[in-house]
């Protein structure tokens, strides 16, 4: 797969009080990913090409994709492929890439989700709301070994925009 035709549209920054490890560590296992996304569970085959899966707290297959850039612990690319039906056909595999900077007492962490294709705003809406939440609660769990109380959705508009492509969702 040729990553550079991805356009990274949405670009996060957050700083934690952390260490580069840690935030490795919480970015790649199962284990400490349950804390704070939302009791998913993160499963990192740890090489290039390997196998990067997500599960939901009752062990269902989520999100499936591949490892293309492994770095501990400064940089992992993974594709990153939800499994609805359709979903990946129609728009595509994401590239999501998590970039960890050493910063002062602090880790300057910077993850981005890129395209190969154009995508409307509208599906845009379910990273956009759902990554904030992810990265707030992952800084929340290092710094203070607590999760936030976040309840999220898909936003309704990017569940219309799928259903409008005929893309069913559960």
């Amino acid at each position: 797969m040729d990553i550079n035709h991805f356009k990274p549209l949405t670009v996060y920054t957050i700083y934690i009080a952390s260490t580069p490890e840690k935030v490795w560590e919480a970015l790649t296992t199962a284990e400490f990913s349950r804390k704070y996304f939302f009791g998913n569970a993160v499963e990192v085959e740890p090489r290039l090409g390997g196998a990067f899966i997500v599960r939901t707290p009752d062990g269902a297959l989520h999100i499936s994709g591949e490892v293309l850039a492994y770095d501990p612990p400064r940089k992992l690319s993974v594709t990153f492929n939800v499994n609805w039906p359709d979903l990946i056909e129609k728009l595509g595999p994401t590239l999501v890439t998590y970039e960890i900077e050493q910063v002062g007492d602090a880790v300057r962490l910077t993850m981005s989700e890129g395209h190969d294709r154009p995508l409307s705003d509208d599906i845009l809406a379910g990273g956009r709301s759902g990554w904030p939440a992810i990265l707030s609660n992952l800084k929340s769990v290092l710094e203070t070994g607590k999760p936030l109380v976040v309840k999220l959705g898909p936003p309704q508009r990017m569940l219309d925009a799928l259903k409008a492509m005929g893309i069913k969702t559960p």
